[in-house]
């Protein structure tokens, strides 16, 4: 019940986004402009505030990078092994497969869930995982398709240009270099932050309209690959890996169990891989309102 609690009001702004977008009572240009000042404004300040506050600690071991980040690279692989293999040439698949929505839904789950204590973790995940991902899915497709460009160079400097990352890294200098800020600065910044989440969770009801809820064997392979086989991975590699505190195992469970995010929709490469992709971010954030209560409750008796 304590599981369901936490997320409840989490898929509850999901759904009223939702509504918001598929009744039209915020117009197209509405919507463009709050998910503008959401990302980036409000969840930049989030993140700076959220990091440059935190008691860093164990979030910058390498070892909890290693403990998410190879599963995820091994989830990637092996379903571009497949797809390649099917399609006859890349696939944003094996992405989608290991790509989380840990900004969206991870962070107010964490917060719900850990308070700061826990987002310490998402955080040092989240000022590597697009940059990681995204710069391999990019290397991936240029290789598969024969450019003769440098592969992830570019993508490696757009997601250094984020506004996300770079309230992440902000955040970090002043914590290590520990810069003493004007309060009012501080409280501006808090009170910008406090507007994050919601907006962000009522702009990602507003994106799924854009998709179709679609059924397929690829679709559900990809869903179940993302919610059910990739935290399991993490879960396992975790028990085995010293050094990592309970807290922090479970963030990074429960941060591989999040739904796909819907980033991955722009590295798809055709109009039937846009389809597929957008169908499994929908199906896979429906069916996270499910798996993620049973990955709260498993990680409870751990």
């Amino acid at each position: 019940m304590a599981a369901i609690l936490a997320i409840a009001p989490i898929f509850g702004l999901i759904v009223l986004g939702y509504l918001l977008g598929w009744r039209q009572w915020l117009s197209a240009d509405s919507a463009g402009g709050l998910s503008q000042i959401t990302f980036k404004l409000f969840m930049p300040c989030l993140l700076f505030v959220g990091i440059a506050k935190a008691p860093l600690g164990d979030a910058l071991s390498p070892v909890l990078l290693l403990v998410y980040f190879v599963p995820a690279l091994l989830v990637f692989a092996l379903i571009n092994i497949f797809a390649h293999r099917a399609s006859g040439g890349p696939t944003a698949f094996g992405l989608a497969g290991s790509y989380s929505n840990n900004v969206l839904v991870g962070i107010p789950m964490i917060t719900a869930l850990f308070g700061h204590d826990g987002l310490v973790y998402l955080f040092a995940l989240l000022a590597v995982h697009s940059l990681i991902l995204f710069s391999i899915q990019s290397s991936y497709a240029a290789l598969g398709l024969g450019s003769k460009q440098r592969p992830g160079l570019k993508m490696l400097f757009k997601n250094l240009a984020n506004p996300l990352v770079i309230g992440l890294l902000l955040g970090v200098a002043v914590n290590v270099s520990d810069l003493p800020l004007p309060s009012t600065l501080w409280q501006m910044l808090e009170w910008l932050s406090r507007a994050a989440l919601p907006c962000a969770l009522i702009v990602l009801g507003i994106g799924l309209t854009r998709h179709r809820l679609r059924s397929s064997p690829v679709i559900w392979s990809l869903c179940l690959l993302k919610l059910i086989a990739f935290p399991l991975i993490v879960w396992g590699l975790s028990t085995l890996v010293p050094g990592l505190s309970p807290l922090a195992r479970h963030v990074l469970v429960l941060a591989a169990a999040n739904p796909i995010g819907v980033n991955v929709l722009a590295f798809a490469m055709t109009p039937e891989q846009q389809r597929t992709i957008g169908g499994s971010i929908f199906l896979s954030t429906l069916l996270a309102a499910f798996t993620l209560p049973l990955w709260m409750m498993v990680m409870s008796q751990d």
